[in-house]
């Protein structure tokens, strides 16, 4: 079984409150962008399960990759046969895209699918929630208003399809933890879901992350790259999550390697 993981961003963010868990309460816009690793699996004969990656190189070691980690909690609970897992990595990591994330949702809905689980999309956000903050999302995988730790959804009424996606990310990353530990949480000015009925024209100066504030400081490039964005005729641009990953949003087409050579760069029409 072979499926694709997805990425998405975020349209806007705002980290209000620390929580007593030692998470933080925030308010964001999901949105599924077409961004995708390749993640496979089939039954193994051997008497272990084995995972390999290929792709952009990952830091974390394989024990700790969501996708095992993935497999680990549904084994918990049902029989899982060995297995020999492959994941291909086209989504740069610390990125602010959700990739690890995604791959450890697709593992689970692989599994259930696979192996005839029974599990419900509830079901599934629950295992979900228990990887990370971010998972649950890619469960069911399109726009949602997301609260508390970014596992509380609403569905949203949005749709970019028509428009021109283009994500630069510069070759350095920042942990979600160290953004985090910079960041004042503050009562949000904004109203996300609101601001999401909005023109997409619109919601320059409007849609906000709370994270460019501390991360453009020390990083001063991501902010140089988000006004490169508008230069080049963006309608809106951003930074994903907690960086380093900025995107913008076109009604034409663009080259970006001719504009930010040395950068990863990814563009896609929305569908």
């Amino acid at each position: 079984m072979i499926s694709f993981p997805n990425a998405k961003i975020n349209l806007g963010l705002s980290v209000i409150t620390c929580r007593d868990d030692g998470f933080h309460n925030i308010e964001t816009l999901f949105y599924p962008v077409p961004l995708f690793d390749i993640l496979e699996l089939v039954k193994s004969s051997d008497i272990k399960t084995k995972f390999t990656r290929s792709g952009i190189v990952v830091a974390s070691d394989y024990d700790s990759d969501l996708c095992m980690r993935a497999l680990n909690l549904l084994k918990k609970d049902f029989e899982i046969p060995p297995l020999k897992i492959h994941l291909h990595k086209n989504i740069p990591p610390g990125a602010g895209l959700g990739g690890g994330s995604s791959d450890g949702a697709f593992m689970i809905k692989m599994l259930n699918e696979y192996f005839e689980l029974g599990l419900t999309e509830q079901q599934m956000e629950n295992y979900a929630g228990i990887l990370g903050s971010d998972c649950p999302f890619f469960i069911r995988n399109h726009p949602r208003f997301a609260k508390g730790k970014g596992n509380e959804f609403e569905d949203v009424n949005i749709d970019l399809s028509g428009y021109f996606l283009l994500i630069i990310k510069p070759p350095f990353s920042i942990s979600t933890k160290e953004a985090y530990e910079s960041i004042k949480p503050s009562k949000s000015q904004v109203n996300l879901y609101k601001l999401s009925e909005l023109p997409v024209s619109q919601w320059q100066g409007k849609m906000v992350n709370d994270f460019e504030t501390v991360v453009f400081k020390k990083h001063p490039i991501l902010s140089e790259i988000k006004s490169n964005l508008y230069e080049l005729g963006a309608v809106f641009a951003l930074m994903s999550g907690s960086g380093t990953a900025i995107y913008g949003i076109f009604k034409h087409e663009i080259n970006p390697h001719h504009h930010f050579p040395g950068f990863f760069c990814h563009s896609a029409w929305l569908t």
